[in-house]
């Protein structure tokens, strides 16, 4: 059941936590990888979106942009991880994308995330003028799911001290609020990620600050079709949504992993990003299985854009199908259903 959050609660976590990082403190994983390598740059911008269908429900991916990883921040030997992104015609710093998703659902517009604002550099904090080229403001947007308050995935909750979306509801397990709002979890850090406890005050608080944060606990039924399933590890309240629409079925995964190269074939690898690296290794190689298993599409934040797909298992890891571009599908048409993403293809 969702609760909005006590204000009492409110007061005693906003009212304990600093609002400005320490003088010089160290740059999280994200600023540290933009700074290893150059971006890339190109004449003129990509499109920025992808739309699709699952069911009757349009799905639309987002791009905010992407950003150059370096793959030192995975826990895994350099052998190991050179071999692996060999075999994939990829080497180190990774482009990373960083995406966002939009559902449209029974009159709403609902957003899987918010990209990252201003904090990671110039190749990224696309999100708004992406939803602009497809025609709708910012204020449009009714709801926000947040997978984690990492802030990759909520720096774009704002501009300087205003709401870039001003009218919508944040939807975040209970356990995100708790943790990443309690300065003791922020003294007890790594230095390198106090930063981040920093930058969840500026740009998170002041939803819930505003009362514009509904907190769920748990496997919670949003909306009609639409849930949130316990995804816990690389936070403590990760947690993945849930889409489906006549018999189909999109997973909306947000971190479960960061460098599809390395963490398909050995989902055991983790990342310095993760509160949980065992925990985060256990739900990753649970929801591979799942989706290997049950042939539906998964949405992932940080595979190459637009980060939707299936998988297979090949091995002991798993391959990536990534979804095939369609310019356009006609209601009716003979080959409308092969034409729908969102339909799992047929069992060998």
């Amino acid at each position: 059941m969702h609760s909005m959050m006590n204000s009492r609660f409110l007061q005693r976590l906003l009212g304990a936590c600093a609002l400005a990082a320490a003088a010089g403190s160290a740059l999280p994983g994200w600023a540290q990888a933009q700074a290893q390598a150059p971006a890339a740059t190109l004449a003129e911008p990509q499109a920025g979106y992808h739309r699709l269908k699952v069911g009757e429900v349009e799905v639309i991916a987002l791009s905010d942009g992407t950003l150059p990883l370096g793959t030192g921040v995975l826990q895994a030997p350099a052998a190991t991880v050179e071999r692996l992104l060999a075999q994939s015609y990829a080497a180190s710093p990774v482009q990373a994308s960083v995406n966002a998703f939009l559902v449209k659902l029974a009159g709403r517009l609902i957003l899987v995330d918010a990209g990252t604002g201003e904090l990671y550099g110039p190749t990224l904090d696309k999100l708004p003028d992406t939803l602009r080229r497809l025609g709708y403001g910012p204020e449009q947007v009714t709801d926000i799911l947040v997978t984690h308050v990492h802030t990759d995935h909520t720096g774009g909750l704002m501009h300087g001290a205003t709401r870039v979306y001003p009218n919508a509801v944040v939807h975040v397990d209970r356990r995100e609020v708790a943790y990443w709002l309690d300065p003791a979890n922020k003294a007890r850090a790594e230095a390198n990620k106090q930063r981040l406890f920093v930058e969840a005050q500026a740009k998170f608080a002041p939803y819930v600050a505003a009362g514009q944060v509904k907190a769920f606990d748990g496997a919670t039924e949003l909306f009609p079709g639409l849930r949130s399933q316990p995804a816990y590890g690389h936070t403590p309240g990760h947690s993945f949504y849930v889409l489906e629409s006549q018999g189909q079925k999109l997973v909306f995964w947000g971190d479960l992993l960061h460098v599809a190269e390395v963490q398909m074939p050995e989902p055991s690898v983790t990342i310095d990003f993760d509160s949980d690296p065992r925990a985060a290794a256990a739900t990753r190689q649970a929801a591979f299985a799942e989706a290997a298993k049950q042939g539906y599409l998964a949405a992932a934040a940080h595979i190459s854009f637009p980060g939707i797909g299936r998988l297979k298992r090949d091995g002991a890891g798993y391959r990536w199908f990534p979804l095939v571009y369609v310019n356009d599908a006609l209601p009716g048409s003979p080959d409308a259903a092969q034409r729908n993403p969102g339909a799992a293809p047929e069992k060998q």
